[in-house]
């Protein structure tokens, strides 16, 4: 019996570029063995709902699009019963997932590596009890994703980013609270703080600590301290687009498994891009290696395809 592939894909993330490809893509995962239901997204969290009912009717779900189509279809996978393997063909303006993790930007390439990849056990995150894939955000810039129009990031790709984050620095203002992790208090004001499993965030390599680990069941965390004036701004920011962040008087950074954030007043958060919501109290748990991703295989997944072989005969 044919195995069965749920392909839930955004016509519309980068510049559409998708319906240009969708025919070799689809002929790539039939010729993979696969009988292939193609579904495109219509409105904001169909993804979810498309998965979330059917995900358990197939073998493999594939989905294409930017982080924020990735992110609904792995939050519909996190309520499921058994993992179902999850393949990510890119489309979006920047993705920063993709980077991470290496996958091919050219959309047939990234379909014949699910084709030929093997499994990979990644960590998902949960945010007050909503899942997310690689991000969660407040402060500087966070915002810049969601509120950039679709028409302007397919206009502009990465740079839209840049252009709409300029807009913000006058606005940068920091917030007050108190966060609590592995025993330890943290008191103070930060402009800008993320909770990540990526090693790119909007498309900036160097704002996270080096490190990185996707399956290691640990967040890295990156709190950026209140600049006392202008001046120091500027300067936090200079290091944060364009230096590692060693500075300890500017900077916090640590990793845990989870943390609890209590601001003094509700903030905004974003979650893998998209909008997270006003939040005073928030609490982020690891659930380790609770998606599995089909990606290349490198050397690095050594052990890994040994574990999948192992699991095959079983």
């Amino acid at each position: 019996m044919k195995k069965k592939l749920l392909f839930v894909f955004n016509p519309f993330s980068g510049k559409g570029q998708v319906k240009d490809n969708l025919f070799d893509i689809i002929d790539i995962f039939t010729k993979g063995g696969y009988d292939v239901t193609a579904y495109p997204t219509q409105a904001a969290m169909d993804g979810y709902e498309k998965v979330r009912a059917e995900a358990k009717e197939y073998d493999m779900i594939v989905a294409s699009g930017g982080d924020g189509t990735l992110s609904e279809v792995v939050k519909a996978l996190m309520e499921q019963d058994k993992k179902i393997p999850l393949g990510y063909i890119p489309a979006g303006s920047t993705n920063d997932f993709a980077a991470s993790i290496g996958i091919s930007r050219k959309m047939t390439e990234a379909a014949n590596e699910i084709m030929n990849g093997v499994r990979f056990e990644y960590d998902v995150g949960e945010f007050n009890g909503q899942y997310y894939v690689y991000v969660a955000g407040f402060g500087a810039f966070t915002d810049v994703s969601y509120e950039t129009s679709q028409n302007i990031k397919n206009k502009l790709g990465h740079m839209a980013y840049i252009l709409e984050g300029i807009k913000r620095l006058p606005k940068i203002s920091g917030q007050k609270m108190v966060v609590e992790h592995d025993g330890e208090r943290i008191e103070g004001s930060f402009i800008l703080g993320l909770v990540s499993n990526t090693i790119s965030v909007g498309g900036m390599r160097k704002l996270i600590s080096n490190g990185v680990c996707f399956d290691d069941g640990l967040f890295e965390i990156t709190l950026v301290k209140t600049p006392s004036n202008p001046i120091a701004l500027q300067k936090t920011i200079n290091d944060v687009l364009f230096k590692k962040l060693t500075d300890e008087k500017c900077f916090v950074t640590f990793k845990t498994s989870r943390v609890k954030f209590t601001c003094e007043n509700e903030i905004p958060w974003t979650l893998d891009g998209e909008s997270g919501g006003i939040h005073k109290e928030v609490e982020i748990i690891n659930h380790k290696q609770a998606l599995r991703l089909i990606i290349a295989p490198d050397d690095k997944t050594e052990e890994q395809q040994l574990v999948n072989a192992i699991d095959e005969n079983a």
